[in-house]
């Protein structure tokens, strides 16, 4: 019985490797100028010397037979793909040719077989930068337009491999009991030994995951507007700073882009991860903050701010403004700003208006500081601070040396490019895009040199290239990481679900800012003795 089983397993891998096509360059064939189509585009770009295979499809009307043959170095790799073009390359051989050719180049040859003969076409080169990529890419995959919790997951991809883990998922089956969101994960400093992410709805609270052991927190207070949304980890100390946010969305019926997400309020929190105490950074009624990022010396915050005082009207009732801003929400447009920190002390200064983008009728989200400290990666679209579905947002950096701003004009698309991530050495970052079909964001990679220059974009490699064509699911908040998340999936699950969370205490900042206007840069300090909201002026 065994080797009848045998008998059969080895009859079928023979038919297999039969039908598969025979990996060699042909004898002749014809030489053409065109370029061969290929998909996804990773013609002419930079790539890590870890990342994994870039497999790929040839699409050629009149082609039955393909072979792609990449060389440099001293190293060759053939590849063979039959009438459906896709070309898998061996992962040992890749790893071997990446190494010979790091600072080098990689020349691929396509060949194509076409009833009256073979064609060559133009080849191209794939270059092989010095500097590995962070190994880790996590992101939630989630429907690009949703209304029910379900089939949610923050994953984990090995991007030297293929190999992509389930960090944790929330359910496979809609349950009104148990239905739960989970979003905005994020790691102190590239390491996933501190990591948090929230839960909505169902089993709600914060998720803080240190020393391999994770636990619920609440962040509620009654000067709180919600709880912690966009969170970002101090660098040195155990504190993580977030936004609070309350967050509306209204789907288009008539405008280009489907979806708006837009606050009614936000203010900045400050989490004390080991005292479990939570306090204001800045609280205010007639500015948004949101996105906060620290710098890498932890010394100064960054963030994102708008005043929507001109847009409502003073004789409307308060419950009426997110009406009001739903028909404005395309004159809503923020700002980056700056405030310092003294660790120390845990005391802020004066915020500092670092890029004026509502002057030029822009608006800013999600600022993320170059690990070296010199730039700020930013993505900059016609109004509002939900990009991702925002098809004029674009990747800009601000030169914190030389104060200059300027487009990554090589790594952008006319579609959405939006939420980013530094690799832990300042010379990669992945980023979500919907350039692919315009209506799921699949994560890019992009070279960025010592110059400050970003490089043409590529989607990360699949082992099957159709997946990025087959997924109904969008790439969603990627985050780069040295190492993997150590914590299982069961663990979280019986935080999520077993454990009510701990609340937070609520500690008076003194030195929290209230009434800033994020043009100007006025405010005034809390009194931090009462807990009574900022009045309107």
């Amino acid at each position: 019985m065994r080797r009848h089983i045998l008998y059969i397993i080895y009859s079928i891998l023979f038919i297999i490797s039969g039908c598969k096509p025979k990996a060699e360059v042909p004898g002749q064939f014809t030489e053409t100028d065109a370029e061969a189509q290929i998909y996804p585009d990773y013609k002419d770009i930079i790539v890590p010397p870890n990342i994994a295979p870039l497999n790929f499809i040839v699409r050629d009307s009149l082609a039955t037979t393909y072979v792609a043959r990449l060389q440099g170095g001293g190293q060759e790799l053939l590849a063979a793909a039959s009438e459906n073009g896709i070309v898998k390359m061996d992962t040992t051989e890749w790893r071997t040719l990446l190494t010979a050719n790091k600072k080098g180049d990689i020349t691929v040859d396509i060949y194509a077989e076409r009833p009256d003969g073979w064609v060559h076409f133009k080849p191209y080169k794939i270059s092989v930068a010095e500097e590995p990529i962070d190994a880790f890419l996590s992101y939630r995959l989630i429907e690009p337009g949703y209304e029910l919790y379900r089939q949610l997951g923050i994953y984990q991809r090995n991007l030297t491999t293929f190999e992509e883990v389930p960090v944790y998922e929330n359910n496979r089956e809609y349950s009104d009991g148990e239905n739960h969101c989970i979003n905005c994960h994020n790691y102190r400093m590239g390491s996933t030994e501190s990591m948090v992410f929230h839960v909505r709805s169902n089993h709600g609270g914060t998720i803080v995951v240190q020393d391999g052991k994770a636990h619920k927190v609440q962040l509620k207070d009654s000067t709180i507007i919600t709880s912690g949304v966009y969170p970002s980890w101090h660098p040195t100390e155990n504190l993580v700073a977030f936004s609070t946010n309350k967050t509306g969305q209204a789907f288009h019926l008539y405008y280009p882009e489907a979806l708006e997400v837009m606050d009614e309020r936000s203010d900045l929190l400050l989490y004390d991860v080991t005292k479990n105490e939570v306090s204001h950074i800045i609280r205010t009624y007639d500015d948004l903050e949101t996105f906060p990022c620290w710098a890498p010396d932890g010394r100064t915050l960054y963030y994102c701010s708008t005043n929507i005082r001109h847009l409502l009207d003073p004789t409307v009732h308060d419950s009426l403004t997110t009406q009001q801003l739903l028909l404005k929400f395309d004159s809503i447009r923020y700002n980056m700003m700056s405030i310092p920190f003294e660790p120390d002390t845990r005391s802020f200064g004066q915020p500092k208006l670092e890029v004026n983008a509502a002057a030029e009728n822009k608006s800013i989200s999600v600022p993320r500081v170059s690990p070296d400290g010199r730039y700020v990666l930013y993505t900059k679209g016609d109004y509002g601070q939900f990009h991702i579905w925002h098809k004029s947002s674009d990747l800009w950096v601000k030169d914190l040396q030389t104060d200059s701003c300027y487009a990554l004009t090589e790594a952008n698309s006319p579609d959405v490019d939006s939420f980013h991530s530094w690799s832990s050495n300042g010379r990669w970052f992945v980023f979500s895009s919907r350039r692919m079909d315009g209506n799921y964001t699949r994560p890019f990679i992009a070279y960025f040199d010592e110059q400050g220059r970003a490089h043409k974009a590529f989607v990360i490699p699949q082992e099957d290239p159709e997946w990025n064509i087959l997924l109904l699911k969008s790439y969603n908040v990627p985050e780069l990481s040295r190492d993997a998340v150590r914590i299982s999936m069961q663990d979280l699950h019986h935080c999520i679900y077993e454990t009510e969370g701990e609340n937070a205490t609520y500690k008076p900042n003194p030195t929290a800012i209230v009434n800033l206007d994020a043009t100007t840069g006025a405010s005034q300090k809390v009194d931090g003795t009462s807990g009574a909201s900022p009045k309107k002026p």
